[in-house]
């Protein structure tokens, strides 16, 4: 578990506060999926709507910010961006 240890928080705790902070993912039934990429130092997430997704990385530095209670501008507007291409590609009004 030595991610964990140097991190101080779990890939679940992570999802969380994600979830928590962009409660627009709940909202429009959009799930992710975390691992984290050790040659690039950074959490993948990929956003699950019914059979569509998308990816994102959020960097290490960024993740422990979220972790801390700071929104991430580029997490954000990804987010948003996601949020209306999925709802789009699924026919969703």
């Amino acid at each position: 578990m030595g991610q964990e240890e140097t991190m101080g928080y779990t890939q679940v705790g992570l999802e969380d506060k994600i979830l928590e902070m962009y409660p627009e993912l709940m909202k429009e039934h959009i799930s992710l999926e975390l691992s984290f990429d050790e040659e690039r130092n950074a959490w993948v997430i990929k956003f699950v709507k019914g059979n569509k997704s998308r990816f994102a990385f959020l960097d290490k530095k960024d993740a422990d910010e979220c972790m801390d209670g700071y929104k991430c501008f580029y997490l954000g507007t990804l987010i948003e961006q996601y949020v209306k291409d999925l709802e789009e590609e699924l026919g969703v009004d």
